[in-house]
This record gives C-alpha cells, sequence and structure tokens, in this order.
C-alpha cells in the first residue's frame, strides 16, 4: 500500500514498445554493406577530376541494385526486407553525390570556401571603424535612453507565491514517506535548478530532502558544499510548512546501511520523468527502505506538473534560494557602486552577459580575425577540452554557415555596436559578467572605448575582497547573478543556464518584465557583415530589434517550457487579480 502523496490522480503514461532487432543478413549483403562503409570511408571533396570516379561508383550501385532485385523476385521471402534495401540503396546512392565531409578547418574554409552569404563572415571591426566617427558625435547627449527604455504598461503581473502556497490541502505537514537524496551536478544555475526540482519531487512523495549533495564537476572544478552558495538556515525555515528539510540523514536511517550512504539504492531515473513515475518507481521504494539516492538528478523532472507541485519550484527558485551571507554582503557592496557610477543616468546600468571566453570560442567553431594563430589555439583548446569531438570522421565544420545562423558568440566589439545602435551613449554605466575572455586586450579594448564607465567583478570589488571566492567558479557566477538581477538593462548574448534562470528571476521581480535584450544574431550577422552600411541604417535596425525585446520580455509560459524562465502565470498574478489562480495555469 502506497504511503500518502500530495498528487491524488496520478495518470500512467504507457512507453511504447521497443523495436525488434533486424535479422542478420546473408553473407552477401554482409559484403556487400562493408564494401559500402569502405567506400563511404573514402570520400572526399576535390577541385577537380573527381567526376569519372563518381560515375564509376553510381554503376556499381546501379548493378548492386539490380542483383537484389532478381534474388529477391526469386526468393519472394526476401520482399520481407525489400523497405530495409531500399533505404540503404538510397543511403548508398547518396554518398556518391560528392557531399563535402571535413573533419576540420582547411586553408580554403578560412577565405571564401565557406562565404555562404551575406553575414557568413567576420567583418565587425571594418564596420566599427567607418561607424566610430558618427557614434562619437552622439556621444555626451544624455539620451535619458535609460529612463525610458522599456515600456512601463507591459509590467502588470505580480508575484503571489504566499496565496498559493498558502492554500495547501494539509494543516500540517504528513508523516514523512523517508528520505530523498539528490546529487546536484554542473554550474551554480544548473545546481539550482537540481535543487528547485528536488524539492518538488519530494514534495510530491511527500518525503524528506536532505540539503542536496554537489558534484565536484570536471568543467567548473569547484568544490563549494550548499551551505558555501546557498543561505542554509533560510532555505530550510522557508520551505517548513510545505516540505521538510534536513541538513544530513539522521544517524538511526544511515545505520540500515552500515552508515555508509553509498550503500543507499540509486534509483535512475529518466530525463523529464513524469509525477506518475516518481509515484509508480519511486514512492514503493523509498517506502520499504526509507532512503533513496538520485543521482544525477539533473532535468529528471517534467516541465508539465500539477499546480500543487509546480508552486514548490517557484516557492524554491524565487523565495527560498537566496545566497550565502558572504555572497550576499559583497554583492550588495557592487551593486551599490555600480549605482554610484551611474550618476548621469539615474543610478541605472546595463549589465550584459558576455561569452567571449576561450572555450565558447573554441567549441563555436567560428573563424573571427586572428588568422593562422587563432586557428592554431581553438585547435588546441577543442583536443584539450573534448578529445577527438571535432576531428571524427564525417565531422562537418561550417564556420560561415554558423555565423550566418546566428550561432557564434559576439564578440565584446560587436555588443558595444549593438548597443551604440540602440542609442546607449557614453555616459552609459555598463557591468560585464564573463569569464575568462579570450585575447582580452584586444577584443575589450574596443568595447571600453565605446562605454568608459565599464566595469567588472574584478574592477567593481578588491582584491581582497574577492580573494575568498577566487577558485570557486560558482561563487563567483553568484556575484555577477546578482549585480545583472539588479541592472535596469539586461543583455543576454548566448544563451546557457545562466541568463534562463537570471531572466526568469528578472520577470518576477520587475512585475512580470523580463527587462532583457535577446538580439537577433541572425539579423546581427548580416549587419555586421555590411562594411558600406549607413549609420542611419544600423540604428533603425537595432531600435527595431530592442522594440521586439521589449515586447517579448512580458512573455507567458508556454506547454513545455520552463517556469525557471517563464515565471508567469504559475508562480505570479495579474495586478487586477484579487487572488491567484495558479491552479489553471499547468498546460
Amino acid at each position: 500500500m502506497h504511503g500518502l502523496s500530495r498528487l491524488s490522480n496520478g495518470t500512467s503514461s504507457l512507453s511504447p514498445p521497443s523495436s525488434p532487432r533486424h535479422r542478420h543478413s546473408r553473407g552477401k549483403t554482409a559484403a556487400a554493406d562493408g564494401s559500402c562503409g569502405g567506400v563511404g570511408g573514402s570520400f572526399r571533396s576535390s577541385s577537380s577530376g573527381g567526376g569519372g570516379g563518381k560515375e564509376e561508383l553510381k554503376s556499381v550501385v546501379e548493378r548492386f541494385g539490380y542483383l537484389l532485385i532478381s534474388i529477391m523476385y526469386r526468393r519472394r521471402r526476401m520482399l520481407l526486407f525489400a523497405p530495409l534495401f531500399y533505404i540503404s540503396g538510397m543511403l548508398m546512392y547518396m554518398g556518391t553525390l560528392g557531399f563535402d565531409v571535413v573533419n576540420s578547418y582547411s586553408s580554403s574554409s578560412r577565405g571564401s570556401g565557406d562565404v555562404v552569404g551575406t553575414g557568413s563572415v567576420y567583418r565587425s571591426p571594418e564596420v566599427f571603424e567607418k561607424l566610430w566617427p558618427l557614434m562619437e558625435a552622439e556621444s555626451n547627449k544624455s539620451s535619458n535612453m535609460l529612463m525610458n527604455v522599456w515600456n512601463p504598461k507591459l509590467r502588470q503581473w505580480k508575484p503571489c507565491l504566499g496565496q498559493t502556497v498558502s492554500q495547501s490541502e494539509f494543516s500540517e505537514l504528513p508523516k514523512s514517506n523517508g528520505y530523498l537524496i539528490i546529487e546536484a551536478n554542473g554550474g551554480l544555475n544548473q545546481q539550482r535548478l537540481s535543487i528547485c526540482d528536488a524539492v518538488a519531487v519530494a514534495g510530491l512523495l511527500n518525503a524528506t530532502l536532505v540539503i542536496p549533495i554537489f558534484h565536484l564537476n570536471s568543467v567548473w572544478r569547484d568544490s563549494s558544499k550548499f551551505g558555501e552558495i546557498f543561505d542554509e538556515e533560510f532555505f530550510i525555515y522557508a520551505l517548513r510548512n510545505h516540505v521538510n528539510v534536513v541538513k544530513e540523514l539522521p544517524e538511526d536511517v544511515l545505520q540500515l546501511f552500515d552508515n555508509n550512504i553509498s550503500n543507499i539504492v540509486n534509483l535512475r531515473i529518466k530525463a523529464w520523468s513524469s509525477p506518475s513515475h516518481y509515484l509508480q518507481k519511486v514512492l514503493p521504494k523509498l517506502l520499504e527502505l526509507k532512503a533513496v539516492r538520485i543521482a544525477p538528478f539533473s532535468n529528471r523532472l517534467a516541465h508539465a506538473v500539477p499546480p500543487s507541485i509546480q508552486s514548490l519550484r517557484c516557492l524554491c527558485n524565487f523565495e527560498a534560494l537566496r545566497f550565502s551571507e558572504p555572497i550576499r554582503m559583497l554583492a550588495a557592496k557592487m551593486v551599490d557602486r555600480m549605482v554610484k557610477n551611474s550618476s548621469e543616468t539615474g543610478g541605472k546600468y546595463v549589465s550584459v552577459h558576455l561569452r567571449f571566453e576561450e572555450d565558447m570560442v573554441a567549441f563555436s567553431c567560428c573563424i573571427y580575425d586572428g588568422g593562422e594563430e587563432e586557428k592554431r589555439e581553438m585547435d588546441v583548446v577543442r583536443e584539450r577540452s573534448w578529445r577527438g569531438k571535432f576531428r571524427r570522421r564525417g565531422r562537418v565544420i561550417r564556420p560561415g554557415a554558423n555565423r550566418v545562423d546566428g550561432k557564434c558568440p559576439l564578440t565584446p566589439l560587436e555588443v558595444g555596436m549593438m548597443l551604440r545602435g540602440m542609442g546607449f551613449d557614453n555616459n552609459t554605466s555598463l557591468f560585464v559578467a564573463a569569464g575568462k575572455i579570450y585575447k582580452v586586450e584586444k577584443y575589450m579594448t574596443p568595447l571600453k572605448q565605446m562605454f568608459p564607465f565599464l566595469e567588472t567583478k574584478e574592477t567593481l570589488a578588491s582584491p581582497e575582497e574577492l580573494s575568498p571566492f577566487l577558485g570557486h567558479s560558482s561563487r563567483l557566477a553568484a556575484l555577477d547573478y546578482t549585480v545583472c538581477l539588479q541592472s535596469e538593462v539586461f543583455v543576454t548574448t548566448q544563451g546557457g543556464n545562466f541568463p534562463h534562470f537570471l531572466v526568469g528571476h528578472r520577470r518576477y521581480f520587475y512585475e512580470g518584465h523580463a527587462k532583457t535584450l535577446k538580439p537577433d544574431k541572425r539579423k546581427l550577422a548580416q549587419l555586421f557583415d555590411s562594411p558600406s552600411i549607413r549609420w542611419r541604417d544600423f540604428k533603425r535596425q537595432l531600435l527595431d530589434m530592442l522594440h521586439h525585446s521589449d515586447m517579448k520580455g512580458g512573455e507567458l509560459r508556454k506547454s513545455g517550457n520552463s517556469l525557471y524562465m517563464y515565471p508567469m502565470p504559475d508562480c505570479m498574478c495579474k495586478k487586477s487579480d484579487t487572488k491567484s489562480d495558479l491552479g489553471n495555469s499547468t498546460k
């Protein structure tokens, strides 16, 4: 018999049956497949002299197809395999059409070999050289841009978690069904996601949540524990009426597992599992064993859950999870310093999440203006960080196509040009949240030229203030997060968990409007690849982009979206509403 859960009517969803194994082909077919693989592995692009070889391959394929048809005609049982043979034959034939397969950059791809239209080449320095005198002519005009950048009519929401969670059907928490232990991995905001989903699952199962364990990630390499990043006592207190949280497993329960937490069964849960899956698979084990582990616990709960469980996510992310006191104290000082530095704009400033670190540039496979030196450096980084991933046979690398498709990280120069085109002049205070920028002097110099009042956490805080945080990437990211949260304008340039959570947080705190610039990087690629563009046209297109960000700032959550980025209507109510109506928001 199952224990009490918060979800009374969990419905199960049947998984589709697995595909049956195909029988192995006879000897001739196997031999043919082997030769196909050999041919496929030998395809190379060639500038000339390749036509005759392709024609010969086509004739081989045709003869092979004729042979297969003859066999099927004589042995009608083979007709069962006709669809498989047809698909295989088509794939073999397509392989002879001469698609370029590239394992790494060739010298020609750095020039015109990968030019696929306007926007495929990095020409931003040329555009800047032409437009800079016109930007400079508009400096010091105090355009009051920061005072009027957002439409106030689009801010119509308010937090209403107090109303929602107070409507719990329980006057006090029911008896716990057991202890839930999860392991949060990744960086700061991946950990935040795991923590809040764990709170939701604990509420669903009526389990007592043990303060999550942080896995030492090979990329982030931050050994910080929960209490060194988040306020542990406040977390337990804020959730006290909704989910039981304890700092560690009680001794009597731990003894059941020979005082070794690794002896507790680790349940492997698929990504985006439904509430019914937890009730059917996890709850019985929890009742039987008194404690279960789920590791890893990243993206292990579906977006669509009942309103009562969704509200626990809201409560956790927007209220219960606040940073530890050392982080809050220094972050508050940094925000105060940014406000004082922004006297020309009424204490308001712009923050930018800049993703132009060495590993980000390398992973994007985009080409900038560093020539062969850049190519060698990026090859080294890719091999060091991803060990052959980019050298696999068949790996297609199209730097120009990546740029046209808006997949290249914006350089600091491009971010500055975008903001100046939108009307932010050189009196604007700018905070840049970033890791170690690739070739920092080269790429940051023009951004500082356009925005002299530029700050980072390294310039806002003294070396002595930052020293306790050095070597702890999640704590440093928490400082950036807080300064960006308090800015009048936030600019996201590349995506990822940092802007995902920050945009949602800003919507929650700024009456439903994200106050965020999310540029259309496909359009930017075309603008920055137009050295002859006029300043007036440049500004017009960027002001249109700013207006679009304004209109999209108050988006509601759609089915399949995360409430961590779209808190309305699950975590917020319309200002005109007299009571919360979160119950009908889950789709």
